[in-house]
């Protein structure tokens, strides 16, 4: 099924990887939301687990390892074009994960990554899921 006007909207997962009240973000290479900053992840597979659809984005996208752990926020993106025709539906499963690994490098989907304070990624270009998961994050006090 394509990405951009879809049948069914898309489930997606992304990776909230918190450090030291810092948390993991990278710039997105490709729509929707290209040269925004967003938490890794991307969309599950047919016949993929979710945990191993986290994985392996997390992977891809920041080369880093993880074990996930819980699912802390469900957000959905409907975006639509000049004729109000649905361009792209995702359904986002955001999961708290423990980083396993050390070297950080965008690939894949991702132009940069990095460790952000809150007060520091408040200031980036953030897609609209990211922002509003940093101020649920904020007020559970783990950012």
């Amino acid at each position: 099924m394509p990405r951009e006007y879809p049948e069914y909207p898309i489930v997606g997962i992304s990776g909230v990887a918190i450090r030291n009240k810092k948390i993991l973000l990278v710039k997105r290479k490709g729509e929707p939301g290209r040269g925004l900053w967003s938490l890794p992840g991307g969309a599950v597979e047919v016949g993929e687990r979710l945990v191993d659809a986290l994985k392996r984005e997390m992977r891809e996208e920041t080369g880093l390892d993880c074990e996930v752990r819980d699912l802390v926020n469900i957000a959905e993106v409907i975006i639509r074009d000049d004729e109000n025709r649905v361009k792209y539906h995702y359904i986002l499963l955001d999961y708290l994960v423990d980083v396993t690994s050390n070297e950080l490098k965008p690939s894949s989907d991702a132009s940069d990554a990095g460790w952000f304070s809150y007060e520091e990624a408040k200031k980036l270009k953030l897609t609209p899921p990211t922002a509003k998961l940093l101020e649920k994050l904020r007020k559970l006090k783990l950012l």
